[in-house]
Parts: C-alpha cells; structure tokens; sequence
C-alpha cells in the first residue's frame, strides 16, 4: 500500500507514533510518505520506502498567523496525485484531520476518492480539541473520517463524552519496538557515570507541562533518597524545568538531580534505570512508560487516563491517586528497597511490555488501511 502518514514532527508522543509506525509498516513493504513541516526527529531516511514531503508556507505580510493548514492541504493533494497515495493516516486532530479532510475534497472533484484515518492521541481531544475555538473543527473532522482509532479505551470514552460523534473508534493502543540491539558493555559504563553502585537511579521523562506534575517527581524522589541512596534522572525539557531545578535546590536535593534537556539517547537511559516515575494528572496511554518497561523498569504512576490500560498493579508497578505523592513514594520504596523484589518488578515490566510490541500492534492498523481502501473503492464503483 502506498500511505502517507501526517504528522508533528516533535519529540512529543504523537509524532514519535507515527514516525515508528510508519517505518516499520516501510520495513513490511509499503511505500510511506511523512507530510508535515520538518523532518521528524526520529525519521531514519535509509530505508527505499520511506519518502518526506516538507509542507512550506509562504510567508505573506496580510497573514498575522500563516495558515498552515492551507499548506497542509494543498500538499497532500500534490502529493496523493504525483506518487498515487491510496490512503491517508493523520495523527492528532488539529490541524491534520481537518487538512486531510480538506484534501479530500480537493481530490473528489478530480475523481479521486482517498480514504482517510484519524488516530486520536489525547491532548488534541481532552485540552486543545475540547476548547471552545477548535471543538466545532474537530467534531466536523472526527465526523468527516473514513475511519477513527484512538490509543486507549479511556481516550475513547473521553472522545463519546467531550463530542457529538457517533463515529465508531477502533482502539489500537501505542507500542514499543522490543527487537533494539543492547550493548551491555555501554550500558556499564553509562550507568557509572551517572551514579555510584550502591545507588538507585530513578527516571522521568516528559515535556516538562503542568499536567505530568513535575514538582511530585521531585517531591516523591526526596521521600525516596532520604531512606535508600538514589539519583534522579530528568529528561525533557519544557516550561516547569526551570521551577524544578529551582525546588531542587531548595530541597538541597540538587546534586542528586541532572537534568538532561531533549534527548535522542532516551534509551540509553532508560537501560540503566531502576524505576520510572510518571505522576502525571492525566495521560491519554503512557507511552513513556512503556518505552521505559520495555527496558525492564518498573513504573510508579498515577491512575488517570490510560495509564491503568499500560502498567498494571502490583505486576509492572504501581498506580496511585493522582497528587499522592506519599503513596507514590511508600510505593517505590516497596520496590526499590528489596533486590529480590526489584528484580521480579523488571522482569514483570519486560514482560507486560511485551504484549505492545509493534509486531502485535502494526497488523491492526494494516487491517483498518485494507478496510478503509476497500471501502472507497466500493464507494467509486456504485
């Protein structure tokens, strides 16, 4: 199949999706087309079946704001006719479900009826999407899809709460690729320079907003060093970093914390951690949880959102009441403190994390593509 796959280019979740989906639907043989504004940070051009298309606008002096889903559109209608993209796959609604929907239109008038999917990934429905300016926008384009996914049953059931839809959405849950090459040796002397032996290194990685809760990262890792030794590892960077190193050092905790910024080794860091922290007031799935128990690391989170649908009580590690932050650390204490226990919460987290692996979750995606081909192939023959 020839795909073209619109995305955000950024290290957020949604672009980091699609970029992996789309290179591993090229390593099955399909031709994918990432259309968006920038290369995608993790979009390896190596493979014969991956192409991107920059989308351009055009700076213009009436234009306050460039209209970037024009561009968008005009894009996808150039791109579906020069290379003969049989299907689109937009990730977040906004802007792309609209822009997509709008090239559709483009094309139907030149006789050329392309199907497309929208996959939902959180924040374009729950924060963004369900705001007053863009909620009529993204009802219409939810609507306007051939086809809907979303990446956890609790995104799903926010999507029928927050919007008049009654579109059937296809839950097909975020992944992890398990099949990455580990060098050991590396991994060693990684860890020694980021803590001593006998010390527990926990991590958190995000984008630094107010809703992944930062000062309970670092309130929960405070409760954690005062009783085992420990380093806190924080990557990412955003709009509280600056607060957090601020609290740090009122804690007097800051040389037991680095701060990493944006980081392409976040595997590199995960293989050496020992627990993964994720407080976060809401999350759509939790991928960063589970890339972290893809590498064997047990998860301490909170309950909202999807995060019960990834790491699972008690097996993979544990969930709390969003703002908890004295469970949360009575909870990694149970964890960290006992070897044993330690080693079975790792071994419990490789193997929940299993169960995501892109080889189980890619066919789902493939089948809703025929489905969605098929059906507007049925659409231009009556």
């Amino acid at each position: 199949m020839k795909i073209a796959i619109v995305c955000y280019p950024t290290f957020g979740g949604s672009g980091v999706v699609a970029t992996e989906l789309g290179l591993e639907l090229a390593h099955r043989g399909h031709e994918i087309h990432f259309i968006t504004y920038r290369q995608p940070v993790r979009l390896a051009l190596l493979n014969p079946n991956v192409h991107y298309h920059e989308v351009n606008v055009p700076e213009y002096p009436l234009f306050h704001y460039q209209p970037y889903e024009l561009a968008l559109s005009s894009k996808l209608v150039d791109m579906v006719k020069l290379h003969k993209i049989e299907l689109m796959h937009v990730h977040y609604a906004i802007p792309h479900a609209y822009a997509g929907y709008m090239a559709k239109q483009m094309l139907k008038d030149e006789g050329i009826n392309i199907p497309m999917i929208t996959t939902l990934h959180g924040t374009d429905i729950t924060l963004v999407g369900n705001h007053p300016f863009y909620k009529p926008a993204v009802n219409f384009s939810i609507n306007k899809s051939d086809i809907v996914t979303s990446v956890s049953q609790s995104l799903k059931e926010d999507t029928y709460a927050l919007f008049d839809t009654q579109k059937e959405i296809h839950v097909i849950p975020n992944f992890i690729e398990l099949d990455k090459h580990r060098n050991e040796q590396q991994i060693s002397c990684q860890r020694s320079v980021m803590a001593s032996k006998d010390e527990k290194i926990i991590t958190h990685i995000s984008n630094f907003r107010k809703v992944k809760r930062i000062p309970d990262v670092i309130q929960i890792f405070n409760k954690i060093q005062q009783k085992i030794p420990a380093k806190l590892m924080m990557v990412g960077d955003g709009p509280e970093k600056e607060k957090a190193e601020a609290l740090c050092q009122k804690l007097g905790i800051q040389d037991k914390v680095i701060f990493f910024g944006n980081s392409n080794e976040i595997d590199k860091i995960l293989s050496y951690s020992d627990l993964f922290l994720l407080p976060s007031e809401t999350e759509s799935f939790g991928l960063a949880a589970l890339e972290a128990m893809a590498w064997s690391v047990p998860v301490v989170s909170s309950n909202s959102g999807g995060l019960p649908e990834v790491n699972f009580e008690g097996v993979s590690g544990y969930l709390s009441d969003v703002g908890n932050v004295d469970d949360m650390a009575e909870n990694a204490l149970k964890i960290l403190e006992n070897e044993t226990i330690l080693n079975e919460f790792k071994a419990n987290a490789l193997s929940v994390a299993k169960q995501f692996d892109i080889k189980n979750i890619l066919p789902l995606y493939e089948d809703l593509y025929r489905l969605a081909i098929q059906n507007s192939k049925s659409i231009v023959q009556s």
